[in-house]
């Protein structure tokens, strides 16, 4: 409980989930790129949260590759989460990943109370498993529904139709980093500007009656590399 002039108020929680892709054409450049993008972005998401009396921001993470598994499986609250570095290896288990977390949305665990989630899907591949069957589950799932689904291709060989299709945002389509400049750009976005949208009180949410929470725009890439060799 929040103490304002007028009593107090009770704090929503809103939970934050990166879903990483970590199969082997990851290695390298991208998954350290991924790495030190998140962690730089962590101290501008515990401000944002800070700023807001109205939500309890919990973060979790999802990895897949040949599987997928819980990396952080608590929900964290944000001033407490600490990123630990994640490497790559194997296939691309997205719609196992979907399935994850869909069965961490249900009502319980999730609180009915609760702000609607920010679903962070970061990838630079096409799945290599039942995505739909995943995506399916995802949808027929309440919180999945609701959730404010952000994807991130990384590279150009990411599956842009599938990322598309898991942020079925009939405005927003899904940013393409090609440079470990652009992913920390766009993963900062992801956690703070959408973060702070998704945590406004509800007031200020449904402008748009054909999405959940009003999206800021998303930053533009870098239109020219500095070094060619800094593009995947």
């Amino acid at each position: 409980m929040t103490e304002l002039p007028g009593g107090p108020i009770a704090t929503r929680p809103l939970h934050f989930i990166f879903i990483a892709d970590c199969s082997g054409s990851m290695a390298g450049g991208k998954i350290q790129s991924l790495n030190q993008a998140v962690r730089e972005a962590l101290p501008h998401m515990q401000d944002v949260a800070k700023g807001n009396p109205n939500a309890r921001v919990l973060v979790r993470v999802v990895r897949f590759a040949s599987g997928a598994q819980w990396h952080v499986s608590q929900p964290t609250p944000v001033e407490e989460f600490s990123w630990t570095d994640l490497s790559a290896d194997g296939s691309t288990d997205m719609g196992l990943a979907l399935k994850l977390v869909t069965e961490a949305l249900k009502t319980p665990p999730m609180s009915e109370r609760a702000l609607p989630p920010v679903l962070v899907l970061l990838s630079d591949g096409s799945p290599t498993d039942d995505f739909n069957s995943g995506l399916k589950d995802l949808m027929a799932q309440g919180w999945g529904k609701k959730a404010v689904r952000i994807a991130i291709a990384i590279g150009e060989d990411a599956n842009l139709d599938v990322l598309q299709r898991f942020m079925g945002h009939p405005e927003l389509r899904p940013l393409v980093a090609q440079t470990a400049r652009d992913l920390v750009k766009f993963i900062r976005w992801a956690s703070t500007a959408v973060l702070q949208s998704a945590s406004a009180p509800a007031s200020q949410a449904r402008l748009n009656p054909n999405v959940n929470v009003p999206l800021p725009a998303p930053p533009a890439p870098s239109p020219t590399p500095p070094d060619a060799n800094d593009v995947w």
